[in-house]
């Protein structure tokens, strides 16, 4: 089995996004999370399971190419692609006149690496239909 399996990883990510809060109800459906969003969410949350998975959060300066970030983006859009997850929806923030990009990990800033970058960030969501 994989550490996606072993540590529950898509029953963990499917809690967090269920539990996305809206700023106010509208028509667009539940909000979508980033990747980073997801990965502050996931450690802060699971944090054995985040320190069995070994990556930093990611964002700019973060030195190293691996990221929690990254690994649970890659891991839906490969799941999402393939459908054997249907109930997640995934999409992307265009990197059009976009400078920054950051988000707040209890305190510290994380900027994205990926601003003005040939790579869109990705955001994921559960499929409207799933919305409770």
């Amino acid at each position: 089995m994989s550490k996606w399996e072993d540590l529950h990883i898509e029953a963990h990510i499917r809690g967090i996004l269920g539990e996305v809060e809206y700023c106010r109800e509208q028509h667009f459906n539940r909000p979508f999370l980033t990747a980073y969003q997801l990965a502050i969410k996931f450690a802060r949350m699971f944090q054995p399971e985040a320190i069995e998975l070994d990556f930093p959060i990611g964002g700019e300066g973060v030195g190293q190419r691996n990221s929690l970030a990254q690994y649970l983006a890659g891991q839906l859009s490969q799941r999402i692609e393939k459908n054997e997850i249907t109930d997640i929806e995934g999409a992307f923030i265009s990197n059009n006149n976009l400078n920054e990009i950051s988000f707040d990990n209890n305190g510290d800033t994380i900027v994205s690496s990926l601003t003005n970058t040939e790579y869109d960030l990705s955001m994921f969501r559960l499929r409207p239909e799933n919305r409770e």
